[in-house]
């Protein structure tokens, strides 16, 4: 069956994105989960039973609250260091004072990845680890339909009052008898996000009315985002939270009665980066600190220790003992010993004893074989150890031995808990391998029939004949299905098995088996059809020349390297390595072909030099007359070699030897200025050097020279109205960042007068949407009203002009120069190197490829979503928009990429020109 290219291409794409929809099924694991929320209601345990007859303890229920009132204070993107390190010190003195001599318990908390701000309010009010999964939904929080401590407090009456991030009121509607939300992604406000929540607190803290008073600060998030963590911004912003914390703890202690005390507990749902971003693993976004401050507790005394390292899904576990809840089903976290430590020994032996009888009912309804995990066994064990125990106490023994056993009991416990936790934790990283397997197998599958299909989708008649019929009844294709078949049984039928595959449909699953064979199938036919032509007798002497150049070698090695280097996890962490080696040999290839080209093959036979010479001086005169890029196309080595001997000439000769390490050096610049990965993101650069504060002269100067030459390298090409505009919108950008306090102008001494530069950077939008609309005006006027494929280029390049003047405006003054050397290196491989090589479309259409992928590398960014850059979907709002935000933020993540491809189609555009431009000077003239 023949099928044009387009429509092979539309089915094999849908044929992918099932191979990705049951890998990413299968990579993405499912949380561990036990009853529904509306049945996880129930009669909580009874102490362990004391060994003998007639012996049986009385404790039946839940344990009576620990505190009255109960405040917990999340500040977001919280670090560690901004409390327990010299910035806590400098700008948190009350909170410093308070930890090191106050009646406070102090820790860090350790977030599991992904470090947003959704997952991890789940993971603080849950106790459950949430998966990756959960960034995605992070940007529209649904209602939280697990079991959690809000729903445990509004079940039991407590009347809970919130105000802060409003992605509490869309995971908790409801539930809240006061709330008053602000939003979490307009990141360039500072200020107002904090005031919107501390003006409720002099009225809130006089009332009654309360048990638990949640409050979200964002504004040391934004502040973040926007400057980094070393921002001269983040030492008041600490010193107006240190404020906010002495307010309130001293409303809490002049309002405590001789029943119950308050609790204040401060902490941070995730830190931040050295860049000001999270998402990832850094020990920077992991670590947060943890506070627990009330009148319950004893003062400290002695030297400061080191505080102790907690899992955050930990303070689920202790509230809800604090609060007198039941602690959530899900939840995976221990009790926080520490904090019940003023308790009896009995009353300690219940909390953890519920703790250990929580997780194991978890581990029982997620794992068959539960009773032979260590954390179970531990559990029994010590459960047997609290019963002689109990038996002691209602014996009335208070002897030493009473205590001692306790406090065995009591280790036993706490062992337990730890291991229960681990083995669940483990749980959430358990990937489906099978339906991994299976995805990954299609993937590869349609990728290979793809590459066998190039060939006959680049040739003129655009058709790929599919080895379709023969297969679907080869003996091969029902052996393939039936031992896929047999595969399946064994996977789904064996004991351990619990995967998503297996629980479809056994016709679904046969037809997925069906697939794969036939793709195999044609697999194999595509290659026996390609050694069969293979052994054909050569018919002329061209195709009997052509043969694979070293560039060719290199791009299907690099690719096929490429793909196999994704199936290593650290290579996914590291990529960027292997797009700056791929391209850094790429350069090195082109190198040795220009020089073969300009060296060792210039001795032709003089008529057929002659023609060639007079056919492309002609044709450089008018691609002058046109100003266009003329790129070259050619089918044999012979001719393109001819061509570019006699082509380049001069300077030009010599500039175009001189460019692949032109652009080695540029690329080498580049590596220095942004570390990304996670093995050496943490390491100073060139960035981090311009970005303090002491070098702000330095980035200002770099980002006005680099603003110069972005207009010198777009403008060539432009019409004058768009060079205006481009120049004028250039300004803006400088401008705006002076506004913002990121640059400074020559007359300017400081940066004090530091604001949002809204109307700046909307007076750069307004050329932007002028030169992209002069632009896209062009294109729709070549393919309606004219023909003239000149104007469609033009068009083109207007439209790239445009968003290259959006890049840099979204992009950080010190990532200038990475748009500077994207342009600079475009312009170079398209005159002194496409143009002379005469590279065909693929070679050109993969070099653009590779070198967009390591462009995105260049400008910061990696495979984890720490590195995102949100700010840049702020830029000119004054508030929250959705749409416009997730546009600006994707094209400032994806610039690199985004300007290799558009530069793409200028070129094939220009290509075309050349085309025609060649017909009509040079009639007669047969195109090789």
């Amino acid at each position: 069956m023949r099928l044009r290219s387009g429509v092979f291409a539309a089915s094999c794409l849908l044929v992918e994105a099932l191979g990705v929809a049951l890998f990413l099924r299968g990579f993405f694991p499912v949380a561990v989960r036990s009853l529904p929320r509306r049945e996880a209601r129930g009669d909580p345990p009874a102490e362990p039973a004391p060994p003998g007859p007639g012996m049986v303890s009385n404790w039946t229920k839940i344990p009576p609250p620990l505190f009255k009132k109960v405040v917990l204070v999340l500040i977001d993107a919280l670090r560690d260091d901004f409390v327990f390190g010299s910035k806590g010190k400098q700008f948190m003195p009350y909170t410093t004072q308070v930890v090191e001599k106050g009646t406070s318990y102090s820790f860090i908390a350790e977030a599991k990845p992904p470090t947003v701000t959704m997952p991890r309010i789940k993971a603080l009010m849950t106790g459950s680890i949430p998966g990756f999964i959960d960034v995605i939904v992070n940007l529209n929080s649904p209602a939280l339909l697990d079991d959690n401590l809000i729903w445990q407090a509004k079940t039991t009456g407590k009347r809970i009052i919130f105000y802060g991030d409003d992605t509490w009121v869309k995971l908790f509607p409801k539930h809240f008898v006061e709330h008053d939300g602000t939003t979490s992604f307009f990141v360039s406000d500072f200020t107002e996000v904090d005031d919107n929540v501390t003006r409720h607190l002099d009225r809130v803290l006089k009332r009654e009315d309360w048990d638990l008073l949640i409050l979200h600060y964002l504004g040391l998030d934004h502040i973040g985002h926007m400057t980094g963590p070393n921002s001269p911004l983040v030492g008041p912003k600490l010193r107006e939270m240190d404020n906010i914390l002495k307010k309130i703890h001293i409303s809490l202690l002049s309002k405590e009665e001789a029943s119950l005390p308050n609790l204040l507990v401060v902490c941070g749902d995730h830190g931040m980066s050295e860049t000001g971003s999270h998402g990832g693993s850094s020990e920077g976004e992991v670590h947060t600190p943890l506070l627990f401050i009330s009148s319950a507790f004893e003062k400290r005394s002695g030297p400061l220790t080191q505080p102790g390292l907690v899992q955050q899904t930990d303070l689920a576990s202790t509230l809800a003992v604090g609060l007198g809840l039941p602690i959530s089903r899900n939840s995976v976290g221990n009790l926080i010993l520490p904090v019940v430590g003023g308790k009896t020994m009995r009353e300690q032996l219940r909390f953890v004893h519920l703790n250990g009888f929580q997780l194991s009912r978890l581990l029982q309804e997620n794992t068959p074989a539960y009773e032979k995990d260590p954390g179970y066994e531990h559990f029994k064990i010590a459960e047997k150890s609290h019963g002689n125990w109990i038996k002691l106490y209602l014996e009335g023994n208070n002897s030493e031995i009473l205590l001692n056993l306790g406090k065995k009991v009591l280790k036993q416990y706490l062992e337990a808990l730890k291991t229960l936790s681990s083995s669940l934790s483990k749980q959430v990283a358990q990937y489906d391998m099978y339906s991994m397997m299976v995805g990954t197998v299609i993937i590869m599958e349609v990728l290979l029939l793809l590459l066998l299909s190039i060939p006959k989708a680049l040739s003129s008649r655009a058709e790929f004949e599919v080895p379709l019929s023969p297969p679907l009844f080869s003996l091969l294709f029902y052996l393939m299905c039936l031992m896929l078949c047999a595969v399946h049984v064994i996977v789904c039928t064996s004991a351990e098995s619990l995967c998503y595959f297996c629980s479809m449909s056994w016709l679904t699953a046969v037809g997925v088996m069906m697939l794969i064979s036939a793709l195999m199938c044609g697999i194999l036919s595509a290659i026996a059809k390609i050694f069969e032509n293979s052994r054909l007798p050569l018919k002329n002497l061209v195709v009997s020349s052509s043969s694979w150049s070293e560039i060719d070698v290199l791009i299907l090695a690099g690719t096929i390297g490429h793909v196999l280097s994704l199936g290593a996890s650290s290579f996914i962490e590291e990529e960027h390595q292997t797009w700056y080696f791929l391209i850094n040999t790429l350069c090195l290839v082109l190198c040795q072909e220009l020089c073969r080209n300009n060296f060792l093959l210039k001795e032709w036979e003089p008529h057929h030099s002659t023609t060639m010479k007079q056919n492309f001086d002609s044709v450089g005169e008018a691609s002058e007359c046109k100003n266009i890029d003329i790129p070259a196309a050619g089918n044999s080595k012979l001719s393109k070699a001819t061509s570019s001997a006699e082509f380049i000439k001069g300077s030009d000769k010599w500039i175009s030897l001189a460019s692949p390490w032109i652009i080695l050096i540029c690329c080498r610049l580049l590596r220095s200025l942004n570390q990304t990965g996670v093995q050496w993101a943490h390491r100073s650069d060139f960035g981090h050097w311009l970005t303090s504060s002491e070098h702000k002269s330095e980035l200002s100067f770099l980002a006005a020279v680099s603003l110069l030459m972005i207009l010198f390298l777009v403008q060539r090409r432009c019409s004058l109205v768009s060079k205006i505009a481009m120049a004028l919108g250039l300004l803006g950008v400088y401008s705006y960042r002076a506004a913002i306090g990121n640059v400074i102008f020559p007359w300017q001494h400081d940066s004090k007068d530091i604001s949002k530069g809204i109307t700046e950077a909307r007076f750069v939008y307004v050329f932007v949407l002028g030169i992209v609309f002069t632009g896209t005006k062009d294109l729709l006027k070549s393919q309606v009203i004219s023909a003239d494929s000149s104007v469609k280029s033009t068009g083109l390049w207007e439209v790239y002009s445009g968003l290259v003047l959006l890049a840099a405006l979204l992009f950080r003054p010190h990532n200038l120069p990475v748009l500077v050397f994207c342009l600079l290196i475009q312009t170079m491989m398209t005159k002194y190197i496409w143009r002379p090589l005469k590279c065909d479309a693929a070679q050109i259409t993969v070099m653009h490829y590779w070198f967009g992928q390591a462009f995105f590398y260049f400008q910061g960014n990696s495979n984890g979503i720490a590195t995102v850059d949100i700010s840049a979907g702020f830029v000119g709002l004054e508030s929250y928009v959705e749409i416009p935000a997730i546009f600006l933020t994707a094209f400032a993540t994806y610039t690199g990429p985004l300007l290799w491809a558009i530069h793409l189609l200028c070129y094939l555009s220009s290509e075309v020109n050349r085309l025609k431009a060649q017909l009509v000077v040079l009639p007669g003239t047969v195109l090789v």
